[in-house]
């Protein structure tokens, strides 16, 4: 009994187990997996090298390359301020309390508007009693002229009787006295009937004080006083009394004043071109020119006004305003003016290179070096006559050890 079952056991180590790998296999897929993870790895590290190379390219800011929007460069550069030749602050001619005011900030009013009243209870009423005293003096003169009728008939009744001798002549010069009297009298009272009148005048007039109107067409920039309120033409200095309703502006008589050191006076003349930027909209440039200069100089400053004319209107235009101008050189007498060319790009934009003067021109994620020529200035930019087109995008402020063709980032706006 133990023989076989040994017999069994023998036979069952003998037997070949179908489902086990072979030996080689086990081997290449171990070499599979070793490989795997080597690709991986060289996988990994070329990630990792082209990010340290993305992260190591510098970023720059970038700036279009303007065409040129008129003939001539700048021969003279200076700044400013929009002011208004035509701005009043509107006030009562009388002192008042606020009733009403019917302006806000921004409104366009039109001449002869109404734009506030004042409380007129006094001013009626001293109205009607104007009024009163001209409607009596009407009447004392109709009761006047009635008596002068009848002193008129008294004479005409005595001068009959003194012919048939019935009255003396004392009584015909006594009636004429009296008419003579009354004449006088009506002619008073037609004196008071026309006080009567200038009283109720005057008495309109300080009624008519306390409306308040708009003196000229424009838009109103301030709010200067509010309902209940004391406004008074003069200053009253306790703080309690406003000077105005409101300050209103034509906004068609909007120009620039900028000093110009009177050191390059001599290159403004009146009548020249200029270009106006504004400091609120640097990219919109305004054809200006010069009205006039103003012939006195400021001795602390040493600078001379000038006034510029805008040949723009626009509601983005507003008082107060920084600007900054751009005379331009006058055309050559004589001579056809020459069309404007080459581009504008921001000063910052521009390097040096020993002797030539160069910028950087972003071209997909590269900066391509150009040698450029340079015009004149107009603010802060400079005119390219060769170099660069309309349209490019040029580095502005570009590291000092960028080279040609390097890798850059451009900054996102």
């Amino acid at each position: 009994m133990t023989s076989e079952t040994d017999k069994k056991a023998l036979l069952g180590q003998l037997r070949i187990d179908r489902s086990a790998p072979p030996p080689s296999d086990r081997i290449g897929k171990r070499w599979w997996i070793i490989a795997a993870a080597v690709v991986l790895a060289a996988i990994v590290a070329v990630a990792a090298w082209l990010g340290f190379s993305a992260g190591a390219a510098p970023t720059v800011h970038t700036a279009t390359a303007q065409p040129i929007a008129g003939g001539g460069a700048s021969v003279l550069d200076a700044t400013g301020y929009v002011t208004a030749r035509r701005q009043a602050t509107v006030s009562a001619q009388i002192t008042g309390t606020v009733a009403a005011v019917l302006i806000e900030e921004g409104d366009h009013v039109k001449e002869g508007q109404v734009i506030g009243r004042l409380d007129d209870t006094a001013q009626r009423a001293a109205l009607s009693q104007a009024q009163a005293q001209l409607h009596s003096a009407q009447a004392l003169l109709l009761q006047a002229q009635a008596q002068l009728a009848q002193n008129q008939r008294d004479v005409k009744r005595n001068e009959d009787l003194v012919q048939r001798h019935l009255v003396s002549e004392q009584a015909v010069e006594l009636a004429r006295t009296q008419v003579e009297t009354q004449t006088a009298l009506v002619e008073s009272q037609r004196k008071q009937i026309d006080l009567g009148e200038a009283s109720v005048r005057s008495a309109q007039v300080q009624l008519d004080y306390c409306t308040v109107r708009a003196p000229f067409t424009g838009v109103v920039i301030a709010k200067a006083a509010q309902v209940g309120e004391i406004v008074s033409p003069l200053s009253a200095g306790g703080g309690f009394t406003r000077t105005g309703i409101g300050t209103i502006v034509d906004m068609d008589s909007l120009e620039v004043e900028v000093d110009v050191n009177e050191a390059y006076i001599n290159r403004v003349e009146p009548g020249q071109r200029v270009e106006s930027v504004l400091n609120a909209y640097p990219d919109w440039r305004i054809p200006s020119h010069v009205i006039a200069i103003i012939p006195t100089a400021d001795r602390s400053k040493a600078t001379v006004k000038v006034r510029i004319g805008l040949d723009v209107k626009d509601s983005r235009i507003v008082p107060d305003m920084g600007v900054r101008v751009s005379f331009l050189e006058a055309g050559k007498a004589g001579r056809e003016e020459q069309r404007p060319r080459g581009v504008l790009v921001p000063a910052a934009a521009l390097r040096k290179d020993g002797d030539r003067d160069v910028v950087f021109v972003l071209k997909g994620h590269r900066a391509q070096r150009r040698t450029v020529t340079l015009g004149g200035t107009s603010g802060d930019s400079r005119q390219l006559l060769a170099g660069v087109s309309p349209g490019e995008a040029v580095i502005v402020d570009a590291p000092a050890d960028l080279g040609d063709d390097a890798a850059v980032r451009e900054a996102k706006p």
